[in-house]
């Protein structure tokens, strides 16, 4: 039964919290407990019970261990080396292209993509990789690092995506088909990115050197050959067995992101990388996915308290009882997720919203795995808006330059962020492009 009172107390505290800075699993916990004491009359022992009940099922379910997983073999492929070795790759192939060194870090990130799962990763490691070849080759700085930031947006659409992970997990679809309905709306975008940067070069040269990273460099002898070849080998490899498998149903996602991260440890043990590494990696992982697991136990309980006062059933009722199109709440969505992302982080972002917009999108006849990837893309959007912007920020802290600015940043990956509302809108009109290869597959 809706109660407007606890409504309104769970939605106000929830974003005090978050406004006073204080974490983001923390405040769903806290809100989600004064929300089940307030409904059940100030009953502390169902509090508690329900508690441990919610923890107990989030953590014992055998799909959670998906994340850790995937991004362990994202860290074993990026500790061996083998990105750096596949983007000279790139840049040699590419080298009579204006604009190459960008259209290279594009290609780069989206195959970074493929193994990684997290576009903090991508952005952290083509800043080192990318940002010093482009400046050497006098690009404008701004063009460079707005490159590099808004390329890494594809690591949330490429699968093995953390945030496809943790909507399969929210909306209970199956992981699989999100992971392949996002591999053409990457394509797609990689492809409108690619075009952002062709059309600056032919018609602002200067932005990518004047056209100097067009022809052949002198030292570019070294590049090694056998080097580029058995890290590209070794990447589709590991794309061939972990994604093919899932695809095809050899095994779970779960199973999949296990041989994945084997896979990446036998790749980055051929390609040199030592034991202190490897426990880099395992801790690298550790540090980043245990937040997230907690984050998926607090948004369980804060869904189910929602459940419980009415909330999620009343929002539903608001917006379909409005008498606006479809595709205007789609619109109303999309612009609540940019704004979100201004304040807060993706991951953080879809545990507040996923439950309650998505079985509004079904209701209106969205198809659900569509919808996931416009929601995806909308949210990922967020990573390069003001003020929050992590990707900027992840920039800006991995190029360790003083002379560089936050807004420099910001303002260069706005064209990114506007290829990605292109690519969002397509989609939701075509919504093919995302359903075509799970209907072809599953």
């Amino acid at each position: 039964m809706f109660d407007v009172n606890v409504a309104i107390v769970l939605i106000v505290s929830l974003l005090v919290l978050v406004a006073l800075g204080v974490h983001i699993a923390i405040a769903l916990g806290v809100t989600s407990a004064l929300g089940v004491f307030l409904v059940t009359g100030g009953n502390f022992t169902i509090v508690q019970k329900m508690l441990a009940n919610t923890a107990y099922e989030a953590l014992r379910a055998y799909e959670f261990a998906v994340i850790p997983l995937f991004m362990l073999m994202g860290e074993f492929i990026g500790k061996s080396g083998a990105v750096t070795d596949v983007y000279k790759g790139l840049n040699r192939g590419l080298r009579h292209i204006p604009g190459r060194l960008a259209v290279a870090t594009v290609l780069g990130n989206a195959i970074f993509s493929f193994v990684t799962g997290v576009s903090i990763a991508s952005a952290a490691a083509f800043s080192r990789i990318a940002y010093p070849e482009m400046k050497r080759y006098g690009y404008h700085r701004g063009f460079a690092l707005g490159t590099v930031a808004g390329s890494s947006c594809l690591g949330m659409l490429i699968p093995p995506s953390v945030l496809m992970i943790v909507w399969g997990l929210l909306t209970e679809q199956s992981i699989g088909q999100i992971f392949l309905a996002g591999v053409l709306p990457g394509f797609l975008l990689v492809s409108l990115f690619i075009a952002y940067v062709l059309g600056s070069a032919l018609l602002r040269p200067k932005v990518v050197g004047g056209g100097r990273d067009a022809a052949p460099e002198p030292d570019a002898d070294d590049v090694d050959p056998k080097a580029v070849w058995i890290s590209a080998i070794g990447i589709a490899a590991v794309v061939v067995a972990v994604l093919g498998g899932i695809w095809y149903g050899f095994f779970t996602p779960t199973e999949g992101a296990g041989a994945g991260a084997f896979i990446g440890l036998l790749l980055g043990l051929a390609k040199g990388m030592r034991l202190r590494e490897m426990f880099d990696a395992i801790l690298s992982v550790g540090r980043t996915s245990a937040p997230i697991l907690l984050l998926l136990v607090t948004a369980a309980l804060y869904s189910r308290t929602l459940a419980m006062t009415g909330v999620t059933n009343a929002i539903q009722d608001v917006f379909l009882g409005s008498g606006m199109a479809p595709w205007m709440i789609l619109g109303v969505m999309v612009l609540i997720w940019f704004a979100l992302g201004m304040v807060i982080d993706s991951i953080s972002i879809m545990l507040l919203t996923v439950t309650i917009f998505e079985p509004i999108a079904v209701s209106l006849g969205y198809d659900p795995i569509a919808f996931a990837i416009i929601g995806i893309l909308a949210i990922e959007a967020g990573l390069l808006t003001p003020p929050f912007g992590l990707l900027v920020y992840t920039v800006k802290a991995a190029i360790q330059d003083d002379d560089v600015s936050i807004v420099e940043i910001f303002k260069s990956s706005t064209p990114y962020w506007i290829v990605m509302l292109i690519g969002m809108t397509l989609i939701a009109i075509f919504p093919q492009i995302a359903t075509y290869l799970p209907e072809l597959l599953f």
